[in-house]
């Protein structure tokens, strides 16, 4: 009869370790598995490329005679983002974007949601011939710029202040893919 070998002491601790974690990946590992690890990635990815912003649908140079617009608009010019000429026969302000305001031009981003935690989920329906759920989830902004945390910004923009002095939820639907879960277009 022949005896078995003895393997030595580490490999037999690393076919341990190998062994511990393969019973502890187990489905939950897959990125198509319905977890708040899956859905954080995926909207945290989803969100690098969609940004908060202050204004939408304005192209400059920009005018209004609107006295809330122009109060929004006189706060990203003492921010030196924009400049501000008048149109004294017909009351309008006209705005142009400054060197400074054109990275930020047009539309005055402040950052980008990230997922602090997920509250929840629907149960998965099949929607396009996709299963998707809609997430409960808490977020903060990051990388904020300087300009976005001045008192005249936040004074003008109140929604964004909100935003980025305080964490906030919002609801997501994602739809599960065979590379894992996006945010459907």
């Amino acid at each position: 009869m022949k005896r078995a070998r003895k393997l030595p002491e580490t490999y037999t601790v690393a076919l341990a370790t190998i062994a511990l974690l393969a019973a502890a990946m187990g489905c939950n590992s897959s990125k198509t598995a319905p977890t708040p690890e899956n859905f954080t990635t995926a909207i945290n990815a989803y969100f690098v490329d969609h940004h908060e912003c202050l204004l939408s649908n304005v192209r400059f140079p920009y005018e209004t005679t609107d006295k809330d617009d122009t109060r929004r608009m006189d706060s990203l010019v003492k921010s030196l983002l924009l400049e501000k000429s008048v149109e004294a026969t017909i009351h309008a302000s006209r705005y142009t974007v400054t060197t400074a305001g054109a990275r930020y031009a047009p539309r005055f981003c402040y950052g980008n949601r990230e997922v602090t935690g997920i509250d929840g989920s629907t149960p998965l329906s099949v929607v396009n011939g996709f299963k998707q759920t809609t997430v409960t989830y808490h977020y903060v902004i990051r990388d904020v710029p300087i300009w976005a945390k001045t008192p005249e910004i936040m004074a003008a923009f109140p929604t964004m202040a909100q935003a980025i002095n305080n964490p906030s939820t919002a609801k997501i639907t994602l739809a599960q893919t065979t590379g894992g879960w996006q945010v459907p277009d």
